[in-house]
């Protein structure tokens, strides 16, 4: 029975899974839009709908994960069996503009929509609070401004407006907050203040800007009024009157009043914790001008301004002088004179470093001049308490120039061809400036004005400017110019070509002589001339000062050891050294000794081989005594078997043999018993045969 049953559980299934149908879904696409378009007003209500089109190969349901993202950050998540999900938002504010996408998930397939940019138009009304409604001059306004519901980045404008003025604006960017704060210093001056701000935003169109904040009042109180500047008797005065300044404030505290009067930048006069400052001055043209009263209290400060006009008394006085340029132990007469007014006290003073000298208390100084009354002069005139002083006049008093001196200032009146020549010229008497002028021949060549000296380099130096420079020296003394003597200028052509020869040449026979010759192409004289061998270091052999361009050097009684290479060298006053090519010299023997030497090998070969016969006779007549008691048929065959025999160590005398045929071209010799003998030793040993 279970049998049964287990076989019919089987069938049953077989037959369901045939009948069962796979559930296939794909998505087709996934849209977002935005109801009612994609720009909105900021407030009004905004709804963003994702819509999922999807093909199924049968009607089931299917569960949806829909995912709205805003600038890539999520802002809403839904799950729904339907194709469709809506991302509400029923106040769209700025801060909700953006790039907006959707994702949607089913099973495990996910599709992401295309973005789409919604722009919220518009930004929210800013809040501007100020920490103070009233404040005084000097003091800070602290200001707050707002953009409630707003998403930095955002920036700020802040807008103070004085009264009867324009607007001025300050800008503040902020990256992480929605509001920002500002401070502005209360300034003297300032009555009633009005404050505002507005926002600005960045959107891909561009920038976008808030309506403006409330407006909000500050009311500023003063310190201290600004000050009164007055002077007595009047605003115009003449030279020689008493001008009287006085500048007062009021002010609710007096602690920590101060009062400054100046004149341009110059302070004249100052008080502390009062409330008004005094000054007076004996008027001169100088104090004509624009006068400040400043009164300032901690960061308050306030200016009143006044001009001053003062009218002139007299003119300033005119010096005169009979003349500005002249001789020692002239006479010079000063004059000072106002035009208009001869009554007045006169005084002629000389200006001085250390302070004016007062030469005469006198319209009128006449003097006899000396190098050292030279300078600046000039003339004060008092009428009424004020003193004038006239422009100064410069007076100049020259002594005459003594003749100059003219010289080469490398000290020798010499130059080398081709290089420059630095003269100079000096006087050692007269007035500053000097003129000098320096002449080549007939030419000038340069004019310098200096103290006592100057300078002059001649570049252009050839063969023929052996003279001729000269140099003037003046000055504005009336005696006029004084000329140098004539400098002569030897021109120095430094060494060139030096060469070195010898009699004779090569090869020098031992004890015998040698004459070198050195010269040169071209040098100015006298000339040093050196000789030299070369040696590990170089060896002066002998040296000489010659007035021409060649010296010639006997060295007597040559030896083997002055073999060598040997080379000349050239100076002058140039001080360039030349040096010649080598050449070698090789010192080799005589004829004489030669033969000397040819002789004495020949007699000891001589005698070499007289030893060497005489051996071989004595030794060849011990070997006949034993052979005559042998037959005459056995002589033969014996000798000749003994000398093919013979050992090769018998050829020494082939060697001796052979040196007397070598030296038969040099000498001969008058022994024939000698000859005789050599030419039997030759037969016994270069022919056996003969035997």
């Amino acid at each position: 029975m279970y049998l049964a049953l287990l076989v019919i559980f089987l069938q049953c299934s077989e037959l369901y899974a045939q009948g069962k149908v796979y559930q296939v879904f794909t998505f087709n696409g996934v849209k977002i839009k935005v109801e009612p378009s994609d720009k909105v007003k900021n407030g009004a209500p905004m709804s963003i709908i994702c819509h999922a089109d999807i093909s199924k190969n049968t009607d089931f349901q299917l569960k949806h994960n829909f995912t709205f993202f805003k600038d890539g950050k999520l802002v809403f998540m839904a799950i729904s069996d339907k194709e469709d999900a809506r991302y509400e938002i029923p106040v769209a504010k700025s801060a909700d503009t953006g790039d907006y996408e959707c994702r949607v998930k089913a099973g495990d397939k996910l599709v992401i929509s295309k973005p789409i940019y919604v722009w919220v138009a518009g930004m929210t009304k800013p809040i501007l609070t100020a920490d103070k409604k009233e404040v005084s001059e000097g003091e800070i306004v602290k200001l707050r401004c707002e953009l409630p519901e707003e998403v930095p980045p955002l920036e700020f404008f802040f807008r103070k407006t004085k009264t009867n003025s324009e607007p001025i604006e300050k800008r503040v960017a902020e990256q992480n907050q929605n509001f920002s704060e500002m401070e502005y210093y209360v300034e003297a001056g300032d009555n009633i203040l009005q404050f505002d701000c507005f926002g600005k935003r960045q959107v891909k169109s561009g920038w976008e800007s808030s309506q403006h904040s409330n407006k909000t009042l500050v009311t500023v109180k003063e310190p201290f009024r600004k000050p009164t500047l007055i002077t007595t008797p009047s605003n115009n005065f003449t030279e020689g009157d008493i001008i009287e300044f006085e500048c007062s404030t009021v002010a609710a505290e007096m602690r920590g009043i101060e009062i400054i009067f100046q004149k341009n930048r110059t302070i004249l006069n100052s008080v502390r914790d009062k409330k008004f400052l005094k000054y007076s001055t004996l008027a001169t043209q100088e104090d004509s001008g624009e006068y400040l009263c400043k009164v300032e209290q901690g960061a308050v400060s306030k200016t009143t301004k006044l001009n001053v006009f003062v009218s002139e008394l007299f003119p300033k006085p005119t010096l005169s002088a009979s003349m500005t340029q002249l001789d020692e132990n002239k006479d010079l007469i000063l004059n000072c004179s106002i035009n208009g007014l001869r009554r007045a006290n006169f005084s002629i003073l000389r200006k001085s470093s250390s302070g004016d000298i007062l030469l005469k208390k006198s319209r009128i100084l006449a003097i006899k001049v000396n190098v050292n009354d030279t300078g600046s002069y000039t003339c004060k005139a008092e009428v009424k308490g004020i003193v004038k002083e006239s422009k100064p006049v410069r007076i100049s008093v020259y002594a005459p120039v003594s003749k100059p001196t003219l010289s080469v200032v490398s000290g020798s009146p010499e130059v080398v061809l081709g290089k420059p020549l630095q003269l100079i010229c000096h006087s050692v008497m007269g007035t500053p400036p000097i003129t000098f002028t320096f002449y080549k021949g007939d030419e000038i060549k340069k004019n310098v004005t200096n103290d006592t000296y100057a300078t002059f380099l001649d570049e252009d130096i050839g063969l023929n400017d052996n003279g001729g420079y000269k140099c003037d020296a003046r000055n504005n003394h009336s005696s006029g110019v004084k000329t140098s003597n004539i400098l002569n200028v030897t021109v120095i052509v430094p060494i060139r070509g030096a060469s070195l020869g010898s009699v004779p040449y090569g090869e020098v026979e031992v004890g015998s002589d040698t004459t070198f010759l050195c010269s040169v192409n071209e040098g100015s004289w006298p000339i040093d001339f050196k000789f030299f061998k070369k040696t590990d270091h170089e060896v002066l052999l002998h040296e000489v000062r010659e007035y021409s361009d060649r010296t010639i050097w006997h060295k007597k009684t040559m030896k083997r050891k002055d073999t060598g290479t040997y080379y000349c060298m050239a100076s002058n006053r140039a001080s360039v050294d030349v040096r010649s090519h080598p050449i070698t010299i090789s010192v080799i023997l005589a004829a004489w000794q030669k033969g000397v030497i040819a002789a004495f090998v020949l007699t000891a070969m001589a005698g070499a081989g007289a030893v060497a016969l005489w051996w071989f006779l004595r030794k060849k007549k011990k070997a006949k005594g034993p052979s005559m008691e042998m037959s005459g048929s056995a002589l033969a065959p014996n000798l000749t078997s003994e000398k093919l025999t013979r050992p090769p160590s018998d050829g020494n005398y082939y060697s001796g043999s052979g040196y007397i045929e070598d030296n038969e071209n040099h000498m001969k010799s008058t022994d024939e018993s000698k000859d005789s003998m050599e030419n039997r030793h030759s037969r016994i040993y270069g022919h056996p045969d003969a035997t």
